[in-house]
């Protein structure tokens, strides 16, 4: 079995915002030269996702106001956490977009269905973040 491994890196101008990143996991997977196997995608911080959904900026939007509405940015003064930091939001926002993804390789190819597309989402940013992408297989 083979065994490939490759940090992204990412760094919005923003606090949250959602990129893209299927090409650079699909330039990966073919870097891995793996044809039949597995492929992890994690944020390797706590205040970022990784994600798989419809890449449609309506949906986008649906899913800020609705995180907005479940863990609003303001007032800090809400969340315990928030002291040294003020990113008490991003914590609860990353524990319901989850952290990694995991897709099948099927003939060289993300085995995906046909509007899945696979993103990152920045939840606390203007730093730069890593993305793991971890491949196994033959």
């Amino acid at each position: 079995m083979k065994s490939y491994r490759q940090e992204l890196w990412f760094e919005s101008p923003k606090r949250r915002e959602i990129i893209h990143i299927q090409p650079q996991i699909e330039a990966c997977l073919q870097a891995s030269g793996i044809q039949e196997g597995l492929l992890l995608c994690n944020a390797m911080h706590i205040t970022a996702s990784v994600f798989i959904n419809d890449n449609e900026g309506g949906l986008h939007q649906d899913f800020e106001a609705w995180l907005e509405k479940l863990a609003p940015e303001k007032p800090y003064s809400q969340y315990r956490h928030n002291g040294f930091e003020d990113n008490g939001d991003a914590h609860l926002k990353r524990t319901i977009m989850g952290r990694e993804v995991v897709v099948a390789v099927t003939k060289g190819r993300l085995d995906l269905g046909p509007w899945e597309q696979i993103f990152y989402y920045e939840l606390d940013g203007k730093r730069r973040k890593r993305v793991l992408v971890k491949i196994i297989g033959e």
